[in-house]
């Protein structure tokens, strides 16, 4: 039986992740790697999540065992108001939310929602390689912005605005990971993300805001979410996920927009998946109500902003002349730039073989067209495997210069 002939278009459009096919490969431990956006598993909250389970158990095991509510569970909900007041002066009603399982999901529901194949939609570039993927099945036209070392450029967005409207294709939205962004680092400042929501307006469109690890920050003061910014007139959509400030296994993440715009969400989830785990749901929300995600992620920060500052300082001491990279103030990745003429997906494979494995860069532009980056993740990895792996990836790049 030959199945090609009866795959859909969306199955053709499709690719495999780079990352999650690297990971296959680099499983052997001895290879030490940079390459996946893994939080550190030694924070884990174990012993409060055993605890948490056997209450939510006592005290609600009809509702959590049970199918759940579409939107989500509303006692999670709940908290998830309070948190977004609390720590983001979002204020929101809980029917501005719906409760999903992850980010990628996220997106992928977004792609849905918003796009036609041949429809433009305009990303930074580079940007998060999952997004690339859930906006390319759905058949989108991705039209990348560039950056400089402080996120996306308003300029050259405000550039592709004017040049799809001069061809006739509206942009349907424009897509950003505004802190410490995957897989760059860098963080768009406030004064520029103002700049940002006025072409979004001017060119009837809206920005999707993805804000994985806003509060995971090392230094410095964050600049408002575009969702703040927006003041409830309906020009940004905001995807939030627990999958980097909690724990990644619970699957679970909320989008917030306007009160119309998360009722198609609901309709299309409802066709997808019925609901996100009502388990996980209150789980979470008994770890919210009990305070704890405030200290687990002031934990995170603490041991996230030594790991950066060792690779920081591997990097400083043992990299070639001519290799340059960011210096994030939060977040989980920094993003090396060789010199021109170096290719770092041919490069990998000899990275391999020294036992150090990093994510080529080309896979996080949209037209796939720039050869010469790496992301390096530093949350995952040991102090000691930073400072092993550093040494190995410098001397794989001085000798392939």
């Amino acid at each position: 039986m030959d199945y090609n002939e009866l795959f859909s278009n969306i199955v053709h459009r499709s690719k495999a992740s780079a990352i999650r096919e690297l990971l296959k490969i680099i499983a052997n431990p001895q290879i030490i790697s940079f390459a996946g956006g893994l939080p550190d598993p030694n924070l884990f909250p174990t012993t409060e999540v055993k605890d948490i389970f056997d209450t939510v158990l006592d005290k609600s095991a009809k509702e959590a065992l049970q199918y759940g509510a579409t939107e989500g569970q509303n006692s999670f909900k709940q908290e998830l108001v309070r948190m977004l007041k609390e720590t983001e002066r979002i204020f929101v009603k809980p029917e501005q939310i719906l409760v999903v399982s992850a980010s990628q999901q996220a997106l992928d529901m977004t792609a849905r929602m918003f796009i036609n194949p041949g429809d433009s939609i305009i990303s930074a570039c580079p940007t998060y390689l999952g997004a690339l993927q859930a906006f390319q099945v759905a058949g989108a036209d991705i039209v990348g912005a560039k950056s400089d070392s402080n996120g996306v450029l308003a300029e050259d967005i405000e550039a592709k605005l004017e040049l799809l409207k001069k061809q006739g294709k509206p942009c349907k939205f424009i897509y950003l990971v505004p802190d410490f962004q995957n897989p760059t680092g860098t963080t768009i400042p406030q004064e520029r993300r103002v700049q940002i929501l006025e072409l979004a307006r001017k060119y009837n469109t809206f920005i999707l805001e993805d804000s994985p690890y806003r509060q995971v920050r090392f230094e410095g003061k964050s600049p408002k979410t575009f969702y703040e910014l927006d003041n409830g007139q309906g020009n940004v959509i905001t995807m939030f996920t627990f999958s980097k400030v909690f724990v990644p296994g619970f699957r679970l993440g909320f989008i917030v927009g306007p009160e119309d715009v998360i009722r198609k969400f609901v309709i299309l989830k409802q066709s997808m998946d019925l609901c996100t785990s009502p388990t996980l749901q209150l789980a979470t929300a008994e770890f919210l109500r009990r305070g704890l995600l405030r200290s687990h992620i002031e934990k995170m920060v603490s041991v996230y902003r030594q790991k950066r500052d060792l690779m920081l300082e591997m990097l400083d001491e043992h990299m070639p002349a001519g290799v340059s990279w960011t210096r994030p103030e939060g977040g989980l990745f920094l993003w090396l730039t060789l010199p021109d003429h170096m290719d770092a997906t041919k490069l990998l494979h000899k990275a391999i073989e020294n036992k150090v494995a990093y994510v080529a860069g080309v896979d996080f532009y949209p037209d796939g067209n720039v050869f010469n980056d790496m992301r390096l993740n530093f949350s995952y990895s040991s102090p000691e495997q930073i400072k092993e792996g550093l040494k190995r990836l410098a001397q794989t790049i001085k000798d392939n210069l």
